[in-house]
């Protein structure tokens, strides 16, 4: 349990980049690493409608095919470490499926994958491949975006303190504790980001609908900062946190993290996935699905 990183590996999401990282974290972990390249479509194949010589034959081509690019794939990784490398091909559709039931097998430390731009329709039908397994996986996603790390990566554990969902504030240690161990395997460094939105629009609101009635908007607005700033310099102390990795910015997190990402040349993003409904269903939140199209960087989420 906990022994292997399993890595998620697509034809059309720069595989080699995906292999290699998880070939990397599974050396900073003292892992096993498994690749399995999830080909989806191949099963088209298979269907009762087009099972003849030919379909078989080509299916059984392009079976090869793919095992022949997985062992091409996995060569160069087997000498990068005494850990042990083996691959599967699974073809079921859809993907998640595959990878849930691959994961639940294999019980893994984390599930690598590529990750790419998606549309604002894709994030609303939740079809594609990535948010099913953010809402259903058990284990630390880690999702790869095509750059180089770092001699000394830069790792930002985006909390909320002040989470409506997280009182005890369990998910946020959670967060921290997973970016302290991955900072200290890696010898990089981890911020502790927060975002809280300042109540100008709200009291701007408020006030058009109360006239004449004026509202202390910035007596407000200072204490709800200074709550927020309370809740995490106490978490940041429990960890022993420097204060100057310690960083609360006004705004939408959304609007926020990502240009705090890039101007601190943050190498990954840990986030949190809370379950949220009586089905234990979970989810990021109408924020995080802005967020993580738009971070520069690798993305770890966290289930909590």
């Amino acid at each position: 349990m906990n022994n292997t990183v399993l890595a998620i590996i697509e034809l059309d999401i720069f595989p080699d980049v995906v292999a290699k990282r998880a070939a990397w974290i599974a050396g900073l972990y003292d892992c096993d690493l498994h690749l399995m390249l999830s080909d989806p479509t191949s099963s088209l194949l298979q269907e009762d409608l087009l099972v003849s010589n030919e379909a078989r034959e080509i299916h059984t081509a392009v079976a090869a095919a793919r095992q022949q690019f997985l062992n091409e794939l996995c060569t160069p990784l087997k000498v990068t470490g005494g850990r042990q490398v083996t691959v599967s091909v699974r073809h079921e559709r859809p993907a998640h499926e595959a990878i849930i039931a691959e994961a639940l097998e294999r019980e893994p430390r984390y599930v690598v994958k590529g990750t790419e731009y998606h549309s604002p329709a894709e994030r609303a039908r939740f079809t594609y491949t990535d948010w099913q397994l953010i809402q259903r996986l058990a284990v630390p996603l880690w999702l790869v975006k095509p750059h180089e790390w770092k001699q000394r990566p830069v790792l930002v554990a985006a909390v909320d303190p002040m989470h409506a969902d997280d009182e005890q504030g369990a998910l946020d240690q959670i967060l921290v504790d997973t970016g302290k161990l991955l900072a200290e395997k890696c010898g990089g460094s981890l911020l502790l980001f927060h975002a809280y939105q300042r109540l100008v629009e709200i009291g701007q609101y408020a006030m058009f609908k109360v006239k004449p009635v004026r509202l202390p908007i910035d007596e407000l607005d200072r204490h709800a900062r200074d709550d927020h700033r309370k809740r995490l310099d106490a978490l940041a102390g429990a960890n022993k946190i420097a204060v100057e990795a310690v960083h609360q910015l006004p705004g939408r997190t959304s609007d926020v993290l990502p240009a705090f990402a890039r101007s601190h040349g943050a190498d990954a993003v840990i986030m949190g996935a809370l379950d949220r409904s009586n089905r234990k269903q979970r989810a990021l939140g109408s924020t995080a699905e802005r967020v993580m199209d738009h971070l520069p960087c690798d993305i770890l989420v966290v289930p909590g």
